[in-house]
Formats: C-alpha cells, sequence, structure tokens
C-alpha cells in the first residue's frame, strides 16, 4: 500500500455527488442553447443600424436584409438605433436575449475606439460575438462651402495661423472621421475645432450651407455628386489607394498622414453567448451574400470595398484595430476631448 493515497469514502461520495449536481445544474442550460439552434430561425429577426437613416451603413443594412432573408426564411426587420458613435445601438444589442434573433449592423468603432475614449454601457471585449464583416468604405474629407481655401495644404495652412477657426465635422465622437481628424491634429500640430453630429445624415444639410469648414464622412453617391456639382471639394481620402471615383484626389498617406489613412470596417454582430451553431450557420449565409454578383455591384456603387470571411478573420481584425487605437490614444488623449 505504500505511495498509494486513499481518500476517506465519504469524502469521494461528496466530490462525487458535488460533480454529479454541478453536470445536472449545467444541463438545462445546454439543452436551452441545443434547442434554441436547432429551432432557430423561428420568428422575425431585428437588425439594428447603429447609425441614423440615409447613411451609408443604413443603405448597406438594407441591401443586405433581403437576400438574408429570403436565405433564412424570416423577415429581416431594420431598426434605426443612432448616437453616441453607435454606442446606443450596440447597448441595445447587448442587452438583446442570445437567441440569434437580434443582430446589430456597425463598424468597429464602437467597440474599437468610443470605450477607450468615453464611458460605454456594455463591455466591448465580452458584450458581443462578431459573426461576419460585411465591408470596407474609404473615407472622404471635403470642403464645404465655408472653406475658402483650395487643397489640404491650405486647410492646415489656416487651421496653424488661426487656431480654432477651422470647423471639422464629423459623424460622431470616437468615429472613424474622428479619429481621422485626431491623427491630423496629433501629426500637424494645428488646433483644430471638433464638430460631432449624431450620424452621417444628419450633418449633411449643414455642410452644404456652410456651417463648418470640413467634413469627413464615409465615401457614398451623394457626396460625390456635390463634389462633381462644386458645392463641395474633396480635398483627400483614407484608403489604401485613390479610388475611382476621384483619381485626382490623394489619400492622407500621400499628403505624409499615414496614420491618419484610415477606412471604416463594417460587420454584423450578435450578442454575447448566441449559440455557436447560429453564428455559424449566419456567418455562412453572409458570406454568401456578399459573394453573389448582384450584392458585390451594389456595394461598388456604393463606393464600398466587398469584406466577408471566417468568425475569427473578423475578429481578429477587431483586436488588432483596438490595439492600434489604444497606442493613439495612450499617445495624446487630449485630441479625443
Amino acid at each position: 500500500m505504500s505511495g498509494v493515497f486513499l481518500l476517506p469514502r465519504r469524502h469521494f461520495v461528496l466530490r462525487s455527488t458535488g460533480a454529479l449536481l454541478a453536470a445536472a445544474c449545467g444541463m438545462p442550460q445546454l439543452l436551452h442553447a441545443a434547442t434554441a439552434s436547432s429551432l432557430w430561425p423561428n420568428r422575425p429577426m431585428r437588425l439594428i443600424v447603429v447609425y441614423p437613416p440615409g447613411g451609408v451603413s443604413d443603405g448597406m443594412a438594407r441591401v443586405l436584409a433581403d437576400p438574408l432573408s429570403q436565405a433564412l426564411g424570416v423577415p429581416v426587420l431594420i431598426e434605426n438605433r443612432a448616437g453616441a458613435g453607435g454606442s446606443i445601438g450596440m447597448d441595445a444589442l447587448a442587452r438583446a436575449a442570445p437567441d440569434g434573433s437580434t443582430l446589430a449592423f456597425s463598424a468597429i468603432s464602437p467597440l474599437t475606439l468610443h470605450p477607450l475614449i468615453a464611458r460605454v454601457p456594455y463591455d466591448p471585449l465580452r458584450a458581443f460575438a462578431p459573426v461576419a464583416s460585411v465591408m470596407r468604405t474609404p473615407v472622404l474629407v471635403v470642403g464645404t462651402p465655408a472653406f475658402a481655401g483650395h487643397g489640404f495644404g491650405d486647410l492646415i495652412a489656416r487651421a496653424r495661423s488661426q487656431p480654432g477657426a477651422v470647423r471639422w465635422a464629423t459623424s460622431g465622437v470616437a468615429t472613424i472621421g474622428h479619429l481621422v481628424l485626431a491623427q491630423v491634429r496629433m501629426q500637424s500640430r494645428t488646433d483644430i475645432t471638433h464638430i460631432p453630429y449624431a450620424g452621417g445624415g444628419p450633418q449633411l444639410n449643414d455642410a452644404l450651407s456652410g456651417q463648418f469648414e470640413v467634413l469627413s464622412t464615409n465615401v457614398a453617391a451623394q457626396q460625390l455628386q456635390y463634389i462633381e456639382a462644386g458645392r463641395f471639394q474633396a480635398l483627400a481620402v483614407g484608403a489604401p489607394a485613390r479610388i475611382e471615383a476621384l483619381p485626382a484626389v490623394p489619400t492622407l498617406a500621400e499628403l505624409g498622414y499615414e496614420r491618419a489613412n484610415r477606412d471604416s470596417l463594417f460587420g454584423i454582430f450578435a450578442p454575447a453567448r448566441t449559440p455557436a451553431a447560429v453564428v455559424q450557420r449566419l456567418n455562412a449565409e453572409i458570406d454568401r451574400v456578399l459573394r453573389s454578383d448582384a450584392v458585390r455591384e451594389r456595394l461598388r456603387a456604393a463606393y464600398n470595398l466587398p469584406a466577408g470571411g471566417s468568425i475569427e478573420d473578423f475578429a481578429h481584425e477587431i483586436a488588432v484595430d483596438r490595439r492600434r487605437n489604444r497606442a493613439l490614444v495612450a499617445g495624446d488623449r487630449s485630441q479625443f476631448d
């Protein structure tokens, strides 16, 4: 018997009983998840768009809704929940039942940027399940009728000579447009006044009436029409390369602002604890929709680049963006105040 350690029988029985009780307590949740997955989808799906109606993201969510509805066999209903750079809509998603009946369409910034500079009512690391990346959208920087200069150089020159006089509007605090502005301010060491709006749509009328000098927004057909008509002046784009619609307009990287040269990554999210089988099915269906010629053409017509790919790839991109933004904010937090 030397070298053999025997547990007292009573101790063994208690341990065994505890393990069995723990397993029994976990069984209802496991059965519930399995049942939910097998029955899903069994009712209309709510797709929260975290920006106002009329913007780029709202339009593309509606493009996705019809083919996704056909693939899943249930209606996909759009619900706009705008405000706070997308955080209001993402909070609504975080509070939704994790049963696959509620999703959100959003840029990744409410997870990777906003929580770094403002308090949010959700845990950006644990409240959501990434489902699928959908599209990348270039950022367009334009001068409005209130901007009297010619080109990006004149914008910086005026900001240096008249601190605070240049007003730069974005679709909200901690959005990609705000990040571009913050990078430009840091690198150029200028004082540019940030004018945050509640979304992309509401700021357009004020831009046209010259309520501010500069606007950074996602590229869209409407803005390009105003450029062609001479109502906006295209100053720069945030994109890997010049965009086909504006071949004469330099990227921010070409202008020497490499870190400001950012585009927007949009995707679909579910609440955390949504059954893995449901998330995987959604990823497969969305990826299939994105590979269809009709949807790819709609994306390109709106100057967006189709994304897609695995859940793991999307989660990796989110993690990389979060690390990059954390370094940026740590470098000069004041630029986001």
